[in-house]
């Protein structure tokens, strides 16, 4: 499937080493670009510069998560060379090359529309979600024992949303004992969570919900949590916030109010690197494997 394909690493961090790893093992050709630093570099792999003419011979790009900023940035742990992703190396690019990022900036995405270029977002895939979901959970309990002085095993808990992530945390809080309240919106979302054994409301309730949780997990990209929320919640409380930058919490007000409330985004990357490697190396060769399948005729 990757025998003989050019594949490009642009920048990361330790995620993309598995996927490396799953690339040279595919006998792919693989050329690596910002990882000059390497405490163990890899011998099956070449150090080059980005340039037009590498862009003109890759079959595969795979971006870091972020992918570029909105001025084209890619950042990268194992350089300190500024890596900068421009329309010129876009437009290089063969035609039947796909570029693969975690999640993509207008930036990114304007310029693959605008040349043609097959541009696949793995966080936007439900199956990669479902299985990040699952070190995401593992660093939220760990964030919530660190920060706490109780056991999550009788702790009153609150999970907002009851997506890909939120599902699996409130499940996996209810299977450690712990007593869950579930936030959502939705009619089948209300109905899903009472199956579960959870306790729902809606999330216009909140503010009525908080006068003795111990543990609010925030999972929705808007502002829920907000200053009339946290004025009703006591003083241990602790407040994770599991959902994309800014988050949904007013951190300023917890701050002024004495409540912990933390902010952590991709978590798969900081307590599980590996595994969320792993499944990123397994999405990707999925996908090729199908685009393959369809004589690459993938939609653009």
């Amino acid at each position: 499937m990757l025998s003989g394909k050019h594949v490009v690493f642009l920048g990361g961090d330790a995620r993309q080493l598995e996927i490396i790893k799953k690339c040279i093992d595919l006998r792919a050709n693989v050329s690596l670009v910002g990882f000059d630093n390497l405490q163990n570099p890899f011998i099956e792999a070449t150090n080059r510069e980005l340039t037009p003419d590498l862009m003109k011979t890759v079959d595969v790009l795979i971006l870091p998560i972020v992918g570029t900023d909105d001025c084209g940035n890619v950042e990268s742990i194992f350089t300190k060379k500024t890596l900068v992703l421009t329309e010129e190396h876009i437009e290089a690019l063969p035609e039947q090359a796909v570029i693969y990022v975690g999640m993509a900036k207008p930036y990114l995405r304007y310029l693959c529309e605008k040349h043609g270029k097959r541009l696949v977002e793995l966080l936007e895939r439900d199956d990669v979600a479902i299985y990040n979901s699952i070190p995401t959970v593992e660093g939220a309990l760990m964030m919530a024992i660190q920060n706490t002085d109780i056991t999550v095993h009788g702790s009153s808990c609150i999970v907002l949303g009851l997506g890909r992530v939120g599902m699996t945390l409130a499940r996996t809080l209810h299977g450690l004992g712990a007593r869950v309240r579930v936030g959502v919106r939705q009619s089948d979302l209300f109905a899903r969570a009472y199956e579960m054994g959870l306790t729902p409301f809606q999330i216009e309730e909140l503010s009525d919900q908080v006068e003795d949780v111990d543990l609010l997990f925030n999972t929705i990209p808007a502002l829920v949590v907000t200053s009339r929320v946290i004025a009703q919640m006591p003083h241990r409380a602790v407040i994770i916030d599991l959902a994309s930058k800014p988050g949904g919490v007013d951190f300023k007000y917890a701050e002024k109010r004495g409540i912990k409330a933390l902010l952590a985004p991709s978590l798969p990357g900081l307590v599980a690197p590996k595994t969320a490697g792993r499944i990123l190396a397994m999405t990707i060769v999925q996908d090729l494997s199908e685009q393959d399948g369809k004589g690459g005729k993938g939609e653009r």
